[in-house]
This record gives C-alpha cells, structure tokens and sequence, in this order.
C-alpha cells in the first residue's frame, strides 16, 4: 500500500490508527457513564435456602393487630391505581390454612367487615356501608371457586363517596381472607416436589438515599429457588418462587404462587424485618408484608402495629374460623348464584344450538 510515496504494510496501518486514537485524547472509544450502583452478594447452597423457609414455616399460628392499606388495580393498564385510607385490622391464622380477620375504621374503632376461611370454605360479613344498608351481606363461597362471572352482580364499585366507612367497604368487600394464609404462615418444602436454584440482578432504587443521590440506583443479587410438582403425566408443573436477597445477607424477601397453569396467582413481597413476640424465639420475621393478586386487581399491605405483642404459637378451636351470622344479614351463597346462572344460560345455548342445526 502506497501512503505519502511509503510502502505500508497492513498490519503496520492497523497500528498506526489504533495509536491515533488511544493517544489523541479523543472520546470515541471511552466515555464515562453512570450506571446503577452494584451490591455486594452473599452467597448460600441450596439447602440453605430451604433452611430459610423452613425457619419461616416453624410458626405455626400467629394472632395479631395489624394496619391494612388497600391499592385497587382494576385501571392498571391505564397507569392508574386507586389507594385507599388505611384500615385497622386483626388478623388470626393457623396452619394449614385457617385464617380470620377483622377489618375496623381507625378513628371510629367500629367494625366494617369480618371473615374467615377454613381451608376450604370463606364467610364475608359486610357490617356497615355507610348507611344505606344496601351492601351489608354475609357472602359464603369455596376458595378455589372461579367467581368471575358474578363480579358485575356483586360489586360495590359504585358506592357513593364521602365518608370513611364507604371508602372502607368499597376496598375490602371483595376480599377474600384465603388470600393471606400462605403469606404469613409460609408452607414448608415438600421432599415429593422438586427444587432448582438460579440467580437473578434486578436494578432498584435504594430507599435509604436522597431521591437525587446517585447512589440511589442500584444493582440487586437474588437467588430464585422454583418449587417443582410432578404431575400425573411425568411433566413438572411450577407451584411457588421464592426470591432471597443476597444483600448483607440472605433474607426470603419475596413469595411467588403460581396457579396450575403457570399464572402468578400470588405475589408476596416481604419487608424489613425485626422481631416477634416478646421471647427471642422469632427474630428476623417480616414486620411488613405486601400481598397482590394480579387477577383479582389488587395489592393490601399487612403491617404488624406492635411487634413486640404479636402471639405466636398459641392453638385456636376450629370454630375460630367459622364466621356465624350473628348479625341477622342477608345472605349471599355464591355457589348457590353461580349454580343458578349456569342453570339459566344453559336453555339458552341449547336453543341456539337448535338453531344453528336446523
């Protein structure tokens, strides 16, 4: 290659540029750019991930006072939420699956909804509505009932605004209490179900800095580990995630339930943690809790008001979580509802099938 009346060879040109640039003080090769703040990871096996969880699953019964936050996502799609007043609540479960729960107004120390679930079935009793009296009902229904097609019927969307107990029951009333069994009473890993374990980044933003401070971004290590469940056809079928912060340590900071076609059913996030109860028995438990349902359109956050006098431990009767309809309401079974809208729809779509046949 001829270059100023000089051979140059090709390698010798590939040098001559590569000096060029590096020497120049140009910025086409480096610049500096900010980028999220990465943390320092922990590392665990895999048996000490499950010893985690089965450190949270030794509680086998918790009665508590609680603050209730409720966000309704129905508009999510829209880039919208609606976030309501918080609300006191006290909360009593016990393994495997029995839950009850009050729901009462802050300032008036009045109740708005109870309810319970056994496992199997829930009970809801709406007590107040802002005085209409139009939407206190006692609901009975199956935990693992698909009510959607009911929920135009039974909505309480459309109570007027204005007072505390109106916003109260327009946020709690389609609760169902089966919904926090398994976030605060974790269940144990089962020796019939498989178990794989991954890492995962995620970029969050710390809490602890200034909102303009650049060490606010940062970079997150978890550690997933998947629970597995064979199915009758040999193929495993994914029932719960589980996300361990390997930040400062390793901490279960979120819970994930799958439904049994692999859809979220369930997303739990656990927040900082502290002691229960009095005793030294249960330290580094969550004080805070955040529970989604991405089907049913909302997210309710569980903080514990007094840590320190959360009972933990303690047995409680069965009829504990056999709401009876004291108050005289109007009852509402779903199951019997859902029964009579199939009976009604079947004629219906025989009749159309007639027709098309004809």
């Amino acid at each position: 290659m001829k270059f100023f009346g000089q051979t140059i060879s090709r390698f010798g040109l590939l040098t001559a540029v590569a000096a060029l640039l590096f020497t120049s003080g140009c910025n086409i090769v480096k610049t500096d750019q900010k980028t999220a703040r990465l943390l320092k990871t922990e590392d665990a096996s895999q048996a000490d991930l499950i010893k985690e969880i089965n450190r949270f699953a030794r509680v086998n019964s918790i009665y508590a006072k609680m603050r209730l936050k409720f966000e309704d996502n129905s508009f999510a799609e829209f880039g919208s939420k609606e976030v309501y007043r918080s609300a006191d609540g006290e909360v009593v479960v016990q393994r495997p699956a029995s839950i009850y729960m009050k729901v009462s107004v802050p300032v008036l120390k009045s109740d708005v909804a109870q309810m319970t679930s056994d496992g199997k079935n829930f009970r809801v009793a709406i007590l107040q509505d802002g005085g209409s009296g139009k939407y206190k009902k006692f609901v009975k229904g199956t935990n693992n009932a698909d009510y959607s097609k009911l929920s135009k019927n039974l909505t309480s969307s459309n109570l007027d605004n204005g007072t505390v107990i109106k916003e109260s029951v327009n946020a709690f009333a389609n609760l169902r209490p089966q919904h926090f069994t398994d976030a605060m009473l974790v269940r144990p890993v089962d020796t019939a179900n498989a178990y794989t374990t991954s890492t995962i980044f995620q970029i969050e933003e710390d809490a602890t800095q200034a909102k303009k401070s650049p060490l606010r971004t940062v970079m997150r290590g978890y550690y997933l580990l998947d629970e597995l469940v064979k199915q009758a056809d040999g193929s495993l079928r994914i029932e719960r995630r589980f996300w361990f912060d390997r930040v400062g340590g390793i901490r279960l900071a979120r819970q994930q339930i799958f439904d049994a076609v692999g859809e979220v059913e369930s997303d739990i996030i656990y927040g900082m943690e502290g002691k229960l109860t009095a005793a030294a028995d249960y330290p580094n438990m969550p004080l805070e809790i955040q529970v989604t349902r991405p089907k049913e359109k909302y997210s309710m956050k569980l903080t514990y008001q007094t840590p320190e006098l959360v009972e933990i431990g303690d047995t409680y009767k069965d009829s504990a979580f056999l709401l009876k309809n004291t108050w005289n309401l109007e009852e509402v079974d779903l199951d019997q509802k859902l029964k009579e809208m199939v009976t009604v729809k079947s004629p219906s779509a025989n009749s159309a099938d007639s027709t098309r046949n004809q």
